[in-house]
């Protein structure tokens, strides 16, 4: 029996890549995104179905998940939309603030919500949600973004105790760096005058992350999207995934530093 994943954030990078890799697969595949016109390439793809979704929109979102159940049901909920705000928080404006709260946290809250008694009530389904490596480590300059990915960690491992009763899987995958568009399109950088050194030390930072992981370069959004597919169909009972070598190498290294002796070695990096 053919499945259907529905994926937030589908016009570009992972979410699109996450897309063409399902379909590929047999999969049905509801790809959503704000603007319809990103998604041309996907609407040549006849197993997937296009709709529009503001995440930060509660009502498009009722509406879209309504939507997208009539369309025949959703085994599966890829949620991937989501961007990065850097800077000091000094001169992150409050309407910034509330913009990455709204699309990292609750976009992905309310999504997951609206599936809910959907999945419930035919015992099975599965939530899948993209978090970070920056959800289980920390770097400068980055506070409001990991603010929003640590929230994610927790939320969906809190969420796995409730809905598992239910038949339904919560999950979340965290990779590290992936050569998108994410440093750029999907990414706000906001700079204030009194931090332009610590901003400029942040170059010092990518020698360490390739060492770290072992690479020349970042892992390809093929690559995560694959670890996506697999994390999606393994049937395992578990919550947290990490997702390309970077990350993996990363989050040994603050295991075995602790979380004192890794913030060490990232300000020695950063400050020396």
């Amino acid at each position: 029996m053919t499945k259907t994943i529905f994926i937030t954030g589908a016009s570009s990078g992972l979410g699109k890549t996450a897309a063409k890799l399902f379909a590929s697969r047999n999969w049905k595949v509801i790809a959503t995104m704000r603007n319809l016109e990103n998604g041309k390439e996907l609407s040549q793809i006849p197993n997937i179905t296009l709709l529009p979704l503001d995440v930060t929109d509660p009502l498009q979102i009722e509406a879209t998940v309504r939507q997208a159940i009539e369309l025949g049901g959703v085994d599966a909920v890829l949620n991937n939309a989501g961007y990065g705000l850097a800077g000091p928080i000094e001169a992150i404006s409050d309407e910034q603030l509330v913009k990455q709260i709204n699309t990292n946290i609750l976009g992905v809250m309310r999504v997951t919500r609206a599936f809910i008694p959907y999945f419930r009530e035919r015992k099975d389904g599965l939530f899948i949600t993209i978090t970070s490596i920056g959800g289980l480590t920390t770097y400068p300059l980055f506070s409001a973004y990991h603010a929003t990915k640590w929230a994610l960690e927790g939320w969906n491992e809190s969420l796995s105790f409730e809905l598992k009763p239910f038949g339904i899987k919560v999950k979340t995958l965290a990779p590290g760096g992936i050569d998108t568009d994410f440093s750029g399109r999907s990414a706000e950088v906001v700079t204030h005058e009194a931090y332009l050194p610590s901003i400029e030390r942040l170059s010092r930072l990518r020698p360490w992350f390739r060492e770290q992981g072992k690479m020349s370069g970042l892992s390809t959004p093929e690559s995560i999207a694959e670890e996506v597919y697999q994390a999606v169909t393994d049937g395992k009972d578990q919550v947290h995934y990490l997702a390309g070598p970077d990350a993996k190498a990363i989050y040994r290294k603050r295991l075995e530093l602790g979380a004192e002796g890794f913030k060490k070695e990232i300000e020695q990096m950063f400050f020396e």
